[in-house]
């Protein structure tokens, strides 16, 4: 009986002991955030205004959905959510997925939102998607993640007034970056990932990137000097000298072919985040489809954020959806 009861004692120290390792909480950077963005620029900035979540009066607000379930992390069980808002009227709508930045590791959904209602307001539906961050999960995770969430908009494109055929994808700095690796891997079956439902294609319509980076390997953006907790060397796994294929297979403008969707470009003052865009729009006129770049002169990155740049942003969102999307 005595050695039973220290084999219960074990049993049950073992199971707690798998509790408490499937219940870690998921690690969180939350140095990108817009308070801390306004502090740091106030200064160089006074007129500068936090954009705010405000959802207009006819749009209509559905939050913390979960649109993929992954049983089996590190962190137990896991969740990812997104928010959508679409038109109260009834009927069809081309659609915006929105993918936020903070280096890859840091930032959330939310700092889409308040733009996500602005275009959403104008006659899109508009979705801000989490995805897992590096501190989780490197490269290319992430990529599954918003893929999946494309395909689950497919899904439940009658209950959110969406069209399925009228898809596009945006994203602000490395949420950019994403953007256009996901949106010129239309069809490459090796960033599909094996979430959601394989019924519904991940493909999109058009792209959207502000300030987001599309060649790691051009002379403006791949510095040799990175430290290994720079957030790109951190995401993909290893420095360019190390990693330099998982570099090259990163950046957008290696899947850019002719059957690739148009693209709204969306630039700050800061050149380097715009690195290899002028070669990957070179390519696309040269396969007579379709791009348009906007340059704010302003040298602050994430513009996008505060007013008075956040409502330029949104008209030039709105005005190409408008020109790519709308019938």
């Amino acid at each position: 009986m005595r050695y039973l009861s220290i084999a219960v004692i074990g049993c049950i120290f073992i199971l707690c002991r798998q509790v408490l390792d499937a219940q870690q909480p998921i690690p969180q950077d939350t140095t990108f955030n817009v308070c801390r963005v306004y502090r740091q620029i106030k200064k160089e900035f006074p007129f500068a205004v936090p954009s705010k979540d405000i959802v207009p009066k006819n749009v209509k607000a559905v939050r913390n959905i979960i649109y993929a379930t992954l049983p089996n992390t590190p962190f137990g069980k896991r969740y990812l959510h997104l928010d959508v808002f679409y038109p109260k009227k009834s009927g069809k709508y081309p659609a915006l997925i929105m993918v936020h930045g903070g280096g890859w590791r840091s930032g959330t959904r939310s700092l889409q939102v308040p733009m996500a209602e602005m275009i959403a307001k104008k006659g899109f539906v508009t979705v801000s998607v989490e995805y897992q961050l590096s501190l989780e999960a490197k490269y290319p995770a992430a990529v599954y993640n918003i893929k999946a969430a494309i395909r689950w908009m497919r899904a439940h494109a009658k209950e959110y007034h969406i069209d399925p055929t009228r898809i596009a994808i945006s994203g602000c700095s490395s949420g950019g970056q994403l953007a256009m690796l996901v949106g010129m891997t239309n069809g490459e079956r090796k960033f599909e990932g094996n979430m959601g439902n394989p019924q519904y294609s991940s493909s999109v319509q058009a792209i959207i990137d502000v300030d987001g980076v599309v060649d790691f390997l051009a002379p403006g953006s791949l510095n040799l000097k990175r430290e290994p907790d720079s957030p790109d060397v951190f995401w993909l796994g290893g420095s360019f000298d190390q990693k330099p294929e998982i570099w090259k297979d990163a950046s957008s403008v290696f899947w850019t072919n002719k059957n690739s969707v148009p693209v709204l470009f969306l630039n700050s003052g800061f050149p380097r985040f715009h690195a290899g865009q002028d070669e990957l729009i070179g390519m696309m006129q040269r396969w007579r489809i379709y791009t348009e770049v906007h340059r704010f002169n302003v040298h602050m990155h994430p513009f996008w954020l505060f007013y008075p740049w956040v409502d330029p942003t949104v008209n030039y969102m709105a005005k190409f959806l408008d020109k790519i999307l709308k019938r």
